[in-house]
C-alpha cells in the first residue's frame, strides 16, 4: 500500500512538472510577434475608430448605428483571430473608399487566391509598387506578408459576440 502511494505521488508530481512546463511554453509563445512586427514592443494596435459616437443611438429596445455602406459579416472558425473573435461573432463591416481608410490596426476582408481572408493590419508602408499592407491574424505567429488595397474588401467596424 505504501508502495502505491509513492508511485501515485511521483506521478502527479511528474504530472504537475511537465504541466508548468506546458503552462511556461505557451506564455512564451503567445507572446511571439510577426519577424514583420508593427513596433518595437510587439504589441497589437487597436482598430481605428470608424463609428462617430453621435451616430449611435440607445433606446431600451434597441441600438440603432447610423453607418453608410455597412453589411454584416460572420466569421470562419479559423482560431486565427482569437481572443477577439471566431466562430459565431458577427461583425459589422464597411467598404474602404481608398487606402487613407486603411490604418494600422484596422482588421480588414482581403482576398486571396478567391478567398476571403479576416485578419490584422500591422504594418502600412511604400514600395515601389505603392502603398502595401502587412497583415496577419493575432492568434498566427507570421504575417501573411504584403497585401494591396485592391485586395481589400472590407474594414470591421465593429463585432458583436
Amino acid at each position: 500500500m505504501e508502495n502505491m502511494r509513492i508511485i501515485i505521488g511521483s506521478a502527479l508530481l511528474i504530472a504537475f512538472v511537465f504541466y508548468m512546463i506546458f503552462l511556461t511554453a505557451n506564455i512564451q509563445v503567445s507572446g511571439i510577434e510577426s519577424p514583420i512586427g508593427n513596433s518595437q514592443d510587439n504589441k497589437v494596435n487597436a482598430p481605428s475608430d470608424k463609428i462617430n459616437q453621435n451616430n449611435i443611438e440607445v433606446y431600451s429596445d434597441r441600438i440603432v448605428i447610423r453607418l453608410e455602406n455597412a453589411s454584416i459579416s460572420k466569421y470562419a472558425g479559423t482560431q486565427s483571430m482569437i481572443p477577439v473573435f471566431d466562430k459565431g461573432a458577427n461583425g459589422i463591416r464597411i467598404i474602404p473608399e481608398s487606402e487613407k481608410c486603411v490604418e494600422l490596426g484596422d482588421i480588414v476582408t482581403y482576398e486571396s487566391n478567391g478567398d476571403l481572408i479576416v485578419h490584422r493590419v500591422i504594418e502600412i508602408g511604400e514600395d515601389e509598387d505603392g502603398t502595401y499592407f502587412v497583415v496577419k491574424g493575432d492568434n498566427n505567429l507570421f504575417s501573411d506578408g504584403k497585401i494591396r488595397f485592391s485586395q481589400i474588401r472590407y474594414i470591421t467596424v465593429a463585432i458583436i459576440y
